[in-house]
């Protein structure tokens, strides 16, 4: 009999990144890279555990901007042109290396596993790998919920309920569409959570979702069981608080697994070390570099210096010894929390970006592997369980409102809402209140006049393009990475795009015409949700709304 218990959880997301105007754009690598380095070697490993009756539990949410992404044609055709170009740069660089160096291994190692990327891709999944991981679900081992829509920041969005409730009820309505399945549980972007939203979560029929730690600690009741056990709100919505160990332990910089030196070194890639001439195919337009995917060496020190060659086999047994020291820790949690829990379990939740696992930390998979495996077979102390369990096992829990939060770095809002980039939030609110004008205006009852919007055909779809746009500005992609000064020119022209071409579909409404051939550009450039539904921005706030189930 177990004494505690352990929720791995993966929140699997990325910004709707999709570019039909170009052949080749920078951005879509980030999907590329995802897919082949962490969304298949995850689905490849989860099948294994399946394949060999490994009783492991894992909750994966799946943001709808990724599962779009991975529903969509062209992006599907350019992945595999992407797969190939990747294969072909491995194999002659395999060939132009010396017989029986590392590096020619090394060279043969990466060929290998971005065939077997294409391999499952094509063959395995038949291109749709969302849908493969749905099929996993089904089994009972594995359990997928949804995300904000487009990742909206919705402490920002509050303001506007039709934002909130567009948010949670498109991702509800798409979840429904690509897995064939309804979610119980949501993950607020950036675990952002403010008072009042576990009004609209229950309304939305979701029944549980995550906070960081001191989201449950600084509740409005202090917390009998801490983070082990999640708190309900009068509603009836669960939070589950992660656990600082567990995070410390895969999450730090400085003290985290990944960064051991025998693992494989992430910021070290052929596509800055080769000679430009030598990698214009593999390049933005011959010229702009890129990373390939093809890292040779080992991270061997965090201080400057040369880098030695990475060798798998060192690095998967690394991974090993990993899982190992993290399931020693859990044991020790376990039996140090047990006796103060009032005869339930506790529960230990760990929650990780999806990406850490395969595209930052190459070896992450492995490591997954090896903690489901080691659990499963090593020892009887701890078991796996998904939230969506715990709560039928343990329906009643102690009742509480959560404090505001999100898993910032300081635990506030602070990284979406700051000097760097708060100048577009008062565009995300002016664009909402038009937003919920539009959809009363084209959602009224009753015959329509000819001069009326309502009575123009095809100005429902303005309308529903007006809602994608609006919706893929809200993403809360665009503050953080202006604020972290990654991409921030891409960030501000992404959002500044979406919010003028909203504007553009609204004056077609004032106007009570429809220019159809920007309409159509529009709709070919964001062609997101096709499921969206005006009414959600009709909706007030929380009471007691009507909604299908």
């Amino acid at each position: 009999m177990a004494k505690g218990w352990l929720a791995l959880i993966l929140h699997a997301h990325l910004p709707y990144v999709r570019h039909p105007e170009h052949d080749n754009f920078l951005e879509e690598l980030w999907f590329f890279e995802a897919m082949a380095e962490t969304y298949l070697p995850l689905l490849r490993m989860l099948s294994r555990l399946e394949d060999d009756n490994v009783d492991y539990r894992l909750l994966i949410s799946f943001s709808p901007t990724l599962t779009s992404m991975m529903e969509d044609a062209l992006l599907q055709e350019r992945f595999v042109r992407h797969l190939g170009k990747t294969i072909r740069l491995a194999d002659r660089e395999e060939e132009r290396s010396p017989k029986g160096s590392q590096r020619r291994r090394l060279a043969k190692f990466h060929a290998d596993f971005y065939r077997d990327a294409l391999f499952w891709f094509e063959e395995k999944c038949a291109r749709q790998v969302a849908r493969a991981f749905g099929k996993l679900a089904r089994l009972g081992r594995l359990d997928i919920i949804t995300c904000g829509a487009t990742h909206g920041f919705l402490p920002i969005l509050g303001q506007n309920p039709g934002a909130v409730w567009a948010q949670l009820l498109a991702a509800r309505a798409h979840h429904q569409a690509v897995f064939g399945f309804s979610p119980d549980g949501f993950w607020m972007p950036e675990c952002a959570y403010y008072p009042g939203l576990e009004k609209f979560l229950a309304e939305a029929g979701f029944a549980y979702s995550f906070l960081d730690s001191h989201g449950v600690e600084n509740a409005e009741r202090l917390p009998d069981r801490g983070v082990y056990a999640p708190i309900c709100t009068g509603e009836g919505v669960a939070f589950f608080g992660r656990d600082r160990e567990t995070g410390l332990q895969v999450w730090s910089a400085e003290q985290g697994y990944p960064g051991h030196p025998d693992y494989r070194e992430f910021y070290r890639d052929l596509g800055f070390e080769l000679p430009v001439e030598d990698l214009a195919e593999f390049i933005i337009d011959g010229k702009i570099r890129v990373n390939t995917g093809l890292k040779f060496n080992r991270i061997t020190s965090h201080r400057d210096g040369e880098k030695e060659l990475y060798h798998p086999e060192a690095a998967r047994e690394r991974a090993a010894r990993h899982a190992e020291h993290f399931l020693e820790g859990r044991l020790r949690q376990v039996e140090r929390l047990a006796p103060a829990m009032n005869g339930r379990g506790p529960l230990i939740v760990a929650p990780y970006d999806a990406e850490l696992f395969g595209h930052w930390w190459f070896e992450g998979p492995d490591f997954l592997n090896y903690v489901f495996r080691k659990i499963h077979y090593d020892q009887e102390t701890v078991k796996c369980l998904t939230p969506g369990e715990y709560l039928k096992r343990y329906p009643d829990n102690q009742l509480a409102v959560p404090a505001g939060s999100s898993w910032g770095g300081d635990g506030t809002f602070e990284f979406w809402i700051n000097p760097s980039n708060q100048d577009i939030i008062p565009d995300l609110h002016q664009a909402a209140d038009r937003m919920r004008e539009a959809a009363l205006l084209l959602t009224r009852s009753g015959p329509a006049s000819g001069t009326s919007p309502v009575g123009i055909p095809g100005m429902r779809e303005v309308g529903k393009q007006m809602l994608r746009e609006i919706m893929l500005a809200q993403a809360s992609d665009w503050p953080f990475i202006i604020r972290a000064g990654t991409s921030p020119g891409y960030a501000r022209r992404r959002l500044q795009d979406h919010i003028r071409r909203f504007w553009a579909l609204s004056r077609m409404l004032d106007d009570g015409g429809i220019d159809s051939a920007v309409l159509a550009a529009i709709q070919r450039a964001d062609n997101i949700f096709p499921e969206c539904d005006l009414s959600w921005y009709t909706l007030p706030a929380p009471g007691n709304i009507p909604l299908e189930a």
